[in-house]
């Protein structure tokens, strides 16, 4: 029998999959990724192919096997994160979606949200899910589905449709699909719904009466990392061969386990597509009164679920994608650290990137993107440092409601993601908080976590203290802004938002 030397992670995103292998010290030893379109049938909406994604994971297993002759023997068991609260919906028999995925970032659902939200607010489910009534989450995606196609509905009732996140679809699929494929969450994925109890970790009845979502199309949620495999991957899939899947955490709490943020007041911010702020806050949930949301950490096993508060920033990444392909100025992302490197601060420019509203810790879907502070001196280098400056002062947004939430005066950030190459926005970020953020050896934390959960589950590591092991400084940036400067730049950006808000009548 091949010795297990192995973890794989399949981590399905917002723009791309990819398939990495990591060994005991957390290390990458292979891996492969695929881009995958994004559909924009009208403005607000955003759409993903479901079965292209499905077929890029397969490709990305493939070609990550082949390339480095591993076999999937050594693999000792896979875990798999992905983009949440992105709505599947597809005919168990067929195999087939029955349409396109619904996004994260989609906005067509504000008129559910509006108007559960007339009748209650928009935290009357707080105390229940730990969210507020958002365009953001599956649970209004799905009525929304049902209202458009009502004839989805009466198949949901009879069994005949499963619903999912991408990591139930991934599973689904990597388990067999349409042969006995297993149909499951975790609760990390499951609180991004509006659809479970917070508490109890269970599909919650009068949430599904509230959506109108019949039970039977819900995955079984299954805790996080699970000795008891979920399944095995098909002999006739991309593994060939049958390797156990333990391991299953959306996106950001993967990150979070992947940055070792295993004790109460730790806290990651992933630099993404979007940029989410986690901060564990232990065993009991922290409902939030300055605009977060409240979500399970992770649950390892049969041990107490470790829950979180979130801020989740909608435009982070993208925002410098729109830069370079909508408007042209730069060439390749790299680009706008050179071209903001130019100047020396942002010549009183601030660009509010609400493109799909505002999210954490605003929560106003009326609000629009906007540029602000153009005078004659303005060029497009102060643009492009408005650019990376917007996703920092987000964070500070939400690193403060954090602080007021929790009680916790946090001392540091761990970062991760595709941004923290950028020296320039990693130092605005340290200056705008005034505290040390930090970066570990493997950025690619969000992998590693889902990796980390299906190892723990396996016995291919033995505990958290050996994941800590594996945590080790790449590189500090240290604060330089003085206090005055970075309060008035930060009193400018908050003129900025409130000017956002309420572009769009309702």
């Amino acid at each position: 029998m091949a010795e297990k030397k192995y973890v794989g992670a399949v981590d399905q995103g917002t723009t791309s999959t990819r398939f990495l292998i990591f060994n005991h010290s957390g290390d990458i030893v292979a891996g492969h990724q695929l881009e995958h379109k994004q559909i924009y049938p009208q403005a607000g909406y955003v759409e993903h192919d479901a079965m292209e994604i499905w077929n890029n994971t397969r490709e990305v297993i493939e070609r990550a096997l082949a390339r480095s002759g591993i076999k999937a023997e050594e693999i000792a068991s896979i875990g798999v994160t992905n983009q949440r609260e992105t709505t599947v919906i597809w005919d168990k028999t067929s195999g087939k979606p029955l349409r396109n995925a619904i996004v994260w970032q989609d906005l067509r659902t504000s008129a559910i949200c509006d108007e559960l939200a007339r009748k209650g607010g928009q935290y009357r489910f707080q105390k229940t899910t730990g969210l507020p009534l958002a365009t953001y989450f599956s649970g209004p995606k799905l009525k929304w589905i049902f209202d458009d196609q009502p004839e989805l509905l009466k198949e949901a009732l009879s069994g005949n449709i499963l619903f999912g996140t991408m990591d139930t679809w991934i599973i689904w699929n990597l388990t067999g699909g349409v042969n006995n494929g297993v149909h499951v969450t975790d609760p990390t994925n499951a609180s991004r719904t509006m659809l479970m109890d917070l508490k109890t970790l269970n599909w919650d009845e009068k949430m599904l009466k509230v959506f109108n979502i019949p039970e039977p199309i819900l995955p079984v949620i299954r805790p996080s990392s699970d000795p008891k495999p979920y399944g095995f991957t098909a002999k006739s899939g991309p593994f060939g061969a049958e390797v156990p899947v333990t391991g299953d955490l959306g996106d950001q709490q993967a990150a979070l386990f992947g940055q070792a943020c295993f004790k109460p007041g730790e806290a990651k911010n992933t630099y993404g597509t979007g940029c989410f702020l986690l901060l564990n806050t232990g065993n009991k949930p922290v409902f939030s009164k300055n605009g977060l949301i409240t979500t399970l950490g992770y649950k390892i096993g049969d041990q107490r679920a470790v829950y979180a508060l979130e801020g989740s920033i909608a435009v982070a990444g993208a925002l410098v994608q729109w830069f370079r392909d909508k408007l042209g100025i730069i060439t390749s992302a790299p680009e706008i650290d050179i071209m903001a490197s130019k100047v020396e601060d942002n010549g009183g420019v601030y660009f509010v990137p609400a493109f799909s509203g505002l999210f954490a810790p605003y929560w106003h879907s009326d609000a629009r993107g906007l540029i602000i502070g153009l005078t004659h001196y303005t060029g497009k280098e102060h643009i492009a440092r408005a650019v990376l400056e917007a996703v920092d002062f987000q964070a500070r947004e939400i690193f403060e409601a954090m602080a007021k939430d929790s009680g916790i005066k946090l001392t540091a950030l761990k970062v991760d993601g595709g941004m923290t190459a950028s020296d320039l926005l990693m130092q605005f970020q340290a200056d705008i908080l005034g505290v040390n953020v930090q970066r570990p050896k493997v950025a690619e934390t969000t992998a590693l976590g889902a990796a980390y959960a299906a190892g723990l589950a396996s016995g291919f590591w033995k505990n958290e203290e050996e994941l800590k092991v594996n945590w080790i400084l790449s590189k500090e940036w240290k604060p330089k802004m003085d206090a005055d400067k970075r309060e008035k730049y930060y009193k400018g950006w908050k003129k900025a938002v409130q000017k956002s808000m309420g572009w769009i009548e309702k």
